[in-house]
């Protein structure tokens, strides 16, 4: 099963994450198929960058979300783009 988890990178005490997809059974920072995202907990607000399109292109395909994953995408929806003007 491929799921889209956070892979944690960083220094010691200061981390980082990626959002990634990967196989369920591998280790949490193991080779993953495609990095999706990042999400910095450290900065005020925490930020978070998605590749929205790809995130809904997992999941059509089967992908299961981490619930943290899961919330940080809920809190970070896709940018709505705008109508050209005439």
């Amino acid at each position: 099963m491929v799921m889209i988890r956070l892979a944690r990178f960083g220094a010691p005490k200061q981390p980082c994450y990626r959002i990634v997809v990967i196989e369920k059974d591998r280790a949490r920072n193991g080779r993953s198929i495609e990095v999706v995202g990042t999400y910095n907990p450290r900065t005020e607000p925490a930020t978070v960058d998605l590749k929205h399109e790809r995130v809904a292109y997992w999941r059509s395909m089967g992908a299961q979300l981490t619930p943290i994953v899961a919330k940080l995408v809920a809190k970070n929806p896709a940018p709505v783009a705008e109508p050209a003007a005439a």
